[in-house]
């Protein structure tokens, strides 16, 4: 080949528009979205009329007391359901750097039982709620209810949510925490909030364990606010050539 015709191949490629830069947008957007899904359910558990360990019939009758409020309710748990993978991503995302191996286990761990957990066990249109909008039998519904608790695989699913929720965002507590990228109480707020979870006896407490567990998931919108692009991700470089 001539210089001419090399010179000829090689303009293309260097004049070739560089595509536009959208990485401010997914670092906005996670930075958004991170402290929401707690945010929701933390809401969630402190106006939701009844705890989760009473009997079937009970939660029925406290939905249907309070019909309108669980109609507004379902919309916390949906904000929940939609935002906490991407919400863990965002953790995860500041995280990694500073302390990678405690972000890969806990990012590992809640993201296998959060893809578990949702689509498997559902979100908050449940028995119960369905079973008042809709002035469902609830005889029938009852044992609609308990065949889904003998379920194995739904129990595996709720299990592996569990441990998602308690192990696998405390260990990205405790790794946002370790990364020092953000005031250590953030990192603990998100890991205690989450650890604790189950075994705080009523909703109110659990809810306002998860509002805690909000500020440490806003620990990552901060980082990702005050992130420059080139920070968060290398740049766009369009398709690569081919040979």
């Amino acid at each position: 080949m001539s210089d001419t015709e090399t010179a000829a191949a090689v303009i293309p490629a260097a004049t070739t528009k560089r595509p536009r830069d959208v990485r401010g947008f997914w670092r906005v957007l996670l930075a958004v979205i991170a402290p929401l899904p707690m945010l929701a359910e933390g809401i969630y558990y402190l106006f939701v009329p009844v705890g989760g360990d009473v009997t079937f019939q009970e939660t029925v009758t406290a939905f249907a007391a309070h019909k309108e409020l669980m109609g507004v309710m379902t919309w916390f748990g949906a904000v929940f359901v939609v935002g906490l993978i991407p919400a863990t991503f965002a953790v995860a995302w500041v995280a990694r750097r500073g302390a990678p191996r405690l972000t890969t286990w806990g990012a590992a761990i809640a993201l296998l039982g959060f893809m578990t957990g949702f689509p498997l066990l559902g979100g908050p249109i449940n028995v119960p709620y369905m079973t008042v909008q809709h002035g469902l039998d609830i005889t029938s519904m009852t044992k609609l209810d308990d065949a889904l608790h003998t379920e194995p695989l739904l129990g595996i699913a709720s299990l592996l949510f569990i441990v998602g929720i308690v192990f696998g965002l405390g260990l990205l507590g405790i790794a946002l925490w370790r990364s020092r990228i953000v005031p250590a109480w953030m990192g603990i707020a998100l890991g205690v909030g989450c650890f604790t979870h189950p075994f705080i006896p009523n909703h109110i407490g659990q809810g306002i364990g998860l509002l805690i567990a909000a500020v440490g998931f806003s620990g990552a919108s901060v980082v990702l606010l005050r992130m420059r692009n080139d920070s968060f991700d290398l740049p766009a470089t369009g398709p690569t050539p081919t040979a």
